[in-house]
Parts: structure tokens; sequence; C-alpha cells
């Protein structure tokens, strides 16, 4: 890929320290960071136990983990066969991973794959953490003196928009056993369905680079398919489409003519287009302002990383969760948050080399596990038109269905 890229290879120390999330309204303390957990070694070549991880997301199911690659190095492989991928927020150049699974067995429905590759046990409840829990890795004042800063950004010029997040985290032990990812999978598809909804399971046991991921995402990264590449950036959340505000719409319009931008760097000349602007979309307890943009991908024989190096070199991360200019929103959410983002916010999904096809998801409304904690991000897109109070309860509005329905809890309507 090339050098100095956002999706580069090379990995920079960015002097940031994890901490360990706060209480999901008030106080925090310094341990711990947002990443996933983080194995000795890539062991792409180690023989994996038959039947051992998961992957569901769509009309894509992958069961009996084969090996797991770095993207930074090895994006030139999704060129063949059907590969799961997680990709952090952060990119190498801060500390964080691009990875993509291969499984052995692989079909269009879960009933497609072999009886033998499947949980023989039944299925599992979810046994979820406690709902008063969850810590914060910004209390409520933290918070809203981060949306201060970035309206001073905007004041001075620095930046347009910048996304500024929370990682929600709370205490799931696992007792000699990691948490059932398929059983949570089934609670959001119960109650918070996404069109975007997946999971992916590879455990510390499987002698591959482990991952535990469960998204209900409502909003597509990208998607390829007869060499059309299109996006669908979300902009502008609220209860009702009557409470959406004129600083959602100028928002919605920012972000999706930087994902035009992004997809031009990839496209024919002229082929870029924005086919939908600002639809209300209706999602479990709140409605979004969604755009769509595509464009038609240019050949480049011989590009480091093969397509998809040179794809999401120019398109990661994703603009809706960073800010416009990128570059500069990037840096502003760098000395903002209080530590990484790790696969919220990045990119989840499945790229399947010999069909031609891919759809990845941005990682919004996404829990993860790592370090005997769930871990659930939130944000909101911040611009001078924003008020603190109004951004923290966006954030409020985004986490509580979903970190409800992960407690145990109804979800509120």
């Amino acid at each position: 890929m090339r050098r100095g890229s956002r999706f580069e290879a090379r990995r920079e120390a960015d002097g940031r320290r994890g901490r360990r999330p706060s209480d999901l309204h008030g106080d925090h303390d310094t341990a711990g960071t947002a990443d996933t957990a983080r194995p000795a070694a890539l062991t792409a070549d180690a023989p994996a136990r038959a039947g051992t991880g998961f992957a569901s997301f769509a009309d894509r199911h992958g069961a009996g983990v084969v090996e797991c690659i770095d993207l930074t190095v090895d994006a030139a492989r999704l060129a063949e066969g059907l590969w799961f991928v997680v990709a952090d927020f952060e990119g190498p150049a801060h500390g964080g991973r691009a990875r993509a699974w291969r499984f052995a067995h692989h079909g269009r429905t879960e009933a497609d794959l072999p009886a033998s590759a499947t949980p023989s046990g039944g299925e599992s409840d979810w046994q979820g953490p406690a709902p008063d829990a969850w810590r914060s890795s910004l209390s409520r004042d933290e918070y809203q003196s981060a949306v201060a800063a970035v309206r001073h950004a905007v004041h001075e010029g620095d930046v347009y928009q910048a996304n500024i997040c929370r990682v929600l985290s709370a205490p799931l032990p696992a007792d000699g056993r990691e948490p059932d990812a398929r059983a949570l999978a089934r609670v959001l598809a119960a109650g918070n369905p996404a069109p975007y909804a997946g999971a992916i399971h590879v455990p510390a046991t499987s002698g591959v680079d482990p991952v535990w991921v469960v998204t209900a995402s409502p909003e597509l990264f990208l998607r390829l398919e007869g060499g059309v590449l299109s996006s669908g950036p979300i902009k502008g959340t609220a209860p009702t489409a009557a409470g959406l505000r004129d600083k959602d719409r100028t928002e919605n319009v920012m972000i999706t003519d930087l994902v035009r931008n992004d997809l031009q760097r990839v496209s024919a000349p002229g082929s870029v287009e924005v086919t939908d602007l600002l639809a209300v979309e209706a999602h479990p307890g709140l409605v979004h302002l969604v755009s769509r943009v595509q464009g038609r991908l240019t050949a480049e024989e011989g590009a480091p990383g093969g397509l998809w190096g040179r794809v999401l070199d120019a398109t990661f991360p994703p603009a809706s969760v960073s800010g416009a200019p990128k570059s500069s929103a990037l840096r502003i959410i760098r000395e903002l948050e209080r530590g990484p983002r790790g696969p919220y916010c990045g990119a989840v999904g499945w790229i399947d080399g010999d069909t031609g096809e891919a759809e990845l998801a941005v990682g919004i409304r996404t829990f993860w596990w790592t370090d005997d904690e769930l871990r659930f991000g939130t944000g909101a897109g911040i611009t001078w038109g924003s008020d603190p109070a109004e951004e923290w309860a966006e954030t409020e509005l985004k986490a509580a269905r979903l970190v409800a329905l992960a407690s145990g809890g109804p979800a509120a309507d």
C-alpha cells in the first residue's frame, strides 16, 4: 500500500494510553483499553480444530476457521475465496488492526453448512452483564467538554465536522468459556433487527488469531457488486423524523461529499454519483438521515495490496465516523477521546474474491468482547451548530436500546 496512506502497514506509536471506561453517566478510572484482545502472534499456518469458530453476515456464513491474515500485509489475498473482515477504526498507523478470516465451510444460509461444523449443544441463552455495570470512557461533563473543543476547532477553521465517541464497557468474565456470540446475535436480531447485522467469533483456543464481534449496524460502509462500489453514509439521528434538525441535514451533505471524494479516488472519471440524498430511514427506537453514493471501480493492475488494498486506502476509516477534512478530524479525535475505538467505527463484513462481491458495514451499534469485558461504542457528529447537551443525549439514544438488550432487560420502543 502507498507509503503515508491512512491504511498503511507501517505502525506508529501515537502516544496515547488506553483507559478503562467509566460509568455510563459519571465517574471513570484509568486502567485498560478499548482494543480487542491481542494474541501473541498470527498463526495463519496453524491447523484449526474442525468446527471451531463461525461468521455470519446476511447471506454469507462460515464455520471451521482455517486462517487469519493481516490486511496491511496480505490484502491481495482477498482476490480469492470468501473472507470475513474486522478492521479497527484506528488503522495500523495508530495501533489498530485490520484482519480477515477464512473458514473451511461456507454457504448462503447456515443450513448450507455441514452439521459437524455447527454447535451440537443446542442454542444457549445469552448471559449478559448487569444493567448497572456499564461504565463510559467519558463522563457527561467530559463528553460535553469535548464537544465544546470541536466547536472551537471549527471556529478556528481547523475542521468542519468531527465525530466524537465514547466506549461503554461492563464486566463479563469468561469463567473458562468465552461468551456465546451466537446467543447475543439472536437477542439483537429479535429486539433490534438491522440491515447489516452479523457476528464473528474465533475463540482463543482455535490456533488462529481470535476475534469476538457482534454487530447490529444500520450503516453500509462499502458494497461491491458488478464492478460498482457503493456506500450509504448515515448522519442525522433523532427519536422521530420530526426531531431531525437543520444541523443534521447540513452534516449529512458535508459527509456525503466526503464519501463522494473518497470513491472518486478509485472510480472511473465521471462515474461517481449521489443516488439518494437525505433519505429518512426508520430503525428500532430512532430514525436516521441516509444518503447513497456509488462509482464504477477502475482497474489498476499491480497495485500494492491488490484491489482491496487500493479501496481501503482510499476510503478507510469511514467518513461518517471520522469527519471533514478527514485528516484534521482524525487528529482531533485522537486528542479528545480516552482510548482506541477498536472495531467500533471500523469495518465488519465479508469480501468474496471469487464472485467479485463484498459488503462491509460501518462498525456502529457493535459489541466486542475482550479482557473479560463486553464493550459497545456510541458517538455523535459535532459541528459549529452542535449543542453539547443535545450531542450527549444523542449518544445515550444510540446506546440505550442495544445496551438494554445485551443486559437482558427490555428495550424501549
